[in-house]
């Protein structure tokens, strides 16, 4: 772990002197006494949702009836500038390290954990300051207003998304009688319309190899790995944290239109899909680029309802088209550039974790100079500073992406290096699973490698990719490679012993094998 990280150039280095220097003094709490500006929403049922063991938590939310019959929605954010103010020492290396980093099993913070998970953690239970965003929604999902608030809530409640979504499962008689159930509620029928109109302008849904690990309580060694459990409860959060950071980012940009620190996504060259497209057309799915919304349409429409995991496979590989999404002040892009292509918004920012992104830091600081809350720091009002630090939040952000990724395909190496392998006994032998796997890719240039053809699998269970060989053949069998995207082996006589196509699904061996200086390496065989 320590290697990968300084291959990916993640801080390591414990907070200095100086830095721990900036923050409360021990035994301080937040209360409304010691910041008297705020709004007490202490009244409202504030509560959190979040996967298990969060412990750094940033955002909540509410939702209650008025008496108008709408219903006033909040997202209540950790108003993490309240404890990092502009130009200190602590700001300066939350500002280099520009977000947080997480690994299997570990976390490395921007911010000492003191903020990351008590002072500025939404936990329940106890008073928080907040930065809020609050609306007016009818019953039907249209908004009526929205206003903006330095605040000190009270969650009654961290769920997790199981327990949300039990909720939101519950008997309409039984939810009634439960506060938590009928905010929740409340929040899963606004999600469901926000959600719809986003996909009818264009957004994207699309898909990643993500997978979790089960640790060893002692020796924090991987003892087994699948996907994430997704609920309608994620999608929840994922609409409102959405709904937040477009609504702040209409509101800085009118008060700063070239000093806002925003988000992009810009639309793939054609190009980029092309390869997608040969694929898709292999089993007789039409893939419209032309725009989001043709390309959201086209990926709905490419289902084979024998095999589920065919869409995701397809939204993975639509992914990968894309370039990444980037920061950047608004004072150096044409408004036309700010466009988030994925998201299908105009404008766009990152407001909803300030824990963990300094980008949010900086939004959060111009949301409040709008607000006449709190003056612009001088730093904010350079557009050289705003770009050399956009440079460094996007560079930082790749590598804490590149890093987690490396920290999956270590620890998935970990775990097929020890226990039980399928049908065997605990020996200590390497284990060995057979699972299901895709086929990404066929390739003209692995079709007829020196060393036999093979072609690429993605294996969903444990999210690795790797090359396959094509069952070797006798003499006189024939290798078949004149249909894209697939290859055929042939007996003598023109009948057809083996073939793959792309994202068709097989049959692999799992393993470790050893490989030059005896180094261990993931190995996916087929059966």
């Amino acid at each position: 772990t320590e290697v990968l990280l300084h291959e990916f150039g993640v801080p390591t280095a414990p907070f200095s002197p100086a830095v721990l220097a900036c923050l409360p003094p021990e035994g301080y709490t937040a209360t409304l006494s010691s910041d008297p500006s705020r709004t007490d929403l202490r009244h409202l049922p504030i509560l959190s949702i979040d996967p298990p063991g969060c412990v750094d938590i940033d955002d909540a939310l509410h939702c209650v009836e008025l008496e108008s019959g709408n219903w006033q929605v909040g997202v209540h954010i950790a108003d993490v500038t309240h404890y990092v103010r502009a130009g200190c020492a602590l700001d300066v290396e939350a500002a280099d390290r520009s977000t947080s980093t997480y690994l299997v099993g570990r976390r490395l913070d921007m911010l000492p954990g003191r903020l990351t998970t008590d002072l500025c953690s939404l936990k329940g239970n106890v008073d928080r300051f907040a930065f809020s965003v609050l609306w007016e929604v009818t019953p039907e999902g249209h908004v009526i207003s929205v206003d903006f608030k330095k605040t000190v809530i009270h969650s009654i409640a961290a769920l997790t998304y199981a327990q949300a979504q039990a909720l939101i499962d519950l008997p309409e008689d039984e939810a009634k009688k439960d506060i938590k159930a009928g905010a929740v509620r409340r929040l899963a029928a606004l999600a469901r319309v926000f959600r719809r109109r986003r996909i009818e302008a264009g957004a994207l849904t699309l898909a990643s190899p993500e997978v979790k690990f089960t640790l060893d309580s002692e020796s924090q060694n991987p003892t087994d790995v699948k996907g994430y459990d997704v609920y309608e409860a994620n999608s929840l959060v994922e609409e409102f944290m959405l709904l937040a950071n477009v609504t702040v980012a209409k509101k800085v940009l009118r008060h700063y239109p070239t000093l806002s620190v925003l988000r992009r996504h810009p639309a793939p060259a054609r190009s980029m899909f092309d390869t997608l497209i040969a694929k898709a057309a292999a089993h007789g799915f039409t893939i419209d680029v032309s725009d989001s919304k043709r390309l959201a349409d086209s990926l709905d429409a490419a289902v084979l309802p024998s095999d589920p995991q065919f869409n995701r496979v397809l939204r993975i590989l639509a992914t990968r088209c894309m370039s990444p999404a980037q920061y950047f002040p608004s004072g150096e892009c044409r408004p036309e550039q700010w466009h988030h292509y994925g998201l299908a918004a105009p404008v766009y920012t990152h407001f909803t974790s300030p824990i963990r992104r300094y980008a949010d830091v900086c939004v959060h600081r111009l949301l409040a100079a709008s607000l006449d809350v709190a003056p612009l720091p001088v730093a904010l009002s350079s557009k050289s500073y705003l770009h050399d630090l956009a440079a460094n939040m996007n560079r930082r952000h790749r590598a804490a992406q590149l890093a987690g990724r490396a920290s999956v395909q270590l620890h998935t190496l970990i775990l097929f290096s020890q226990g039980e392998h399928t049908g065997g006994d605990a020996d200590g032998a390497a284990r060995v699973e057979e699972e299901d796997a895709y086929v990404l890719d066929v390739d003209a240039a692995h079709k007829s490698a020196a060393d036999g053809p093979s072609f690429t699998v993605i294996v969903p269970r444990y999210g690795i990719e790797g090359r396959v060989k094509l069952q070797p053949g006798v003499s006189g069998d024939q290798l078949d490679l004149s249909q894209e995207q697939s290859m055929i082996r042939r007996d003598g006589a023109g009948a057809i012993l083996a073939s793959v196509k792309v994202f068709d699904r097989v049959r692999v061996r799992v393993g470790v094998t050893f490989g030059q200086g005896g180094r261990k390496e993931m190995a996916i065989d087929l059966i």
